[in-house]
């Protein structure tokens, strides 16, 4: 019979020790990693999440004066720097920018995609006001940087127009216009 003899020694033992550790620090380092790693995203959730409460309390705001601005005919003026031919004109327009704006203001908090803000603009134009309102405000959104987000949405609202224009007098309107590749 073979006696069996150990093969196990300090300097093994120190080796298996070391080997240990070195895998136990690794595992840590990288789990500090991933923890590190998962608070900058926490923190970038969190700017994010921010910064839409912000963009919805701005937007109630906008349109509470807005609100204001239709109700009274007083304040419609201050709020508006386009020319109209009556109160009841003014209005309109305002009424018009209200809708406009919160069809962005969809896009912009993520409750409409890109698709379904083309699809509202175009029931938005085709009301013969709205196009009034748009035609008017065409020198306020001439000093939009080219590439904003709101200009490439007005260049969807005039190629909306312009398609429907195109389109004449259709009875499937609801499909007139292709939504741009551009990103708005």
């Amino acid at each position: 019979m073979a006696t069996q003899t150990s093969v196990w020694s300090p300097g093994l033992a120190a080796t298996a020790g070391l080997a240990f550790a070195v895998g136990v620090l690794t595992g840590l380092t990288a789990r500090q990693r991933r923890t590190e790693a998962l608070q900058r995203e926490l923190i970038e959730v969190k700017r994010a999440e921010s910064r839409r409460a912000s963009l919805v309390d701005y937007q109630r705001l906008q349109l509470d004066l807005l609100e204001r601005a239709i109700d009274d005919p007083e304040l419609a003026p201050v709020l508006s720097t386009f020319e109209t031919e009556s109160s009841a004109h003014l209005r309109r327009h305002l009424f018009a920018n209200a809708l406009y704006s919160n069809a962005i203001f969809g896009l912009r908090i993520g409750v409409a995609t890109r698709e379904e803000l083309h699809g509202h603009l175009r029931v938005l134009c085709r009301s013969a006001v709205f196009r009034k309102y748009w035609e008017s405000t065409r020198p306020h959104r001439a000093s939009l940087r080219d590439d904003s987000e709101e200009a490439g949405i007005g260049r969807m609202v005039d190629k909306l127009i312009q398609d429907m224009d195109a389109a004449g007098d259709t009875e499937v309107w609801w499909v007139v216009g292709e939504l741009p590749e551009e990103s708005a």
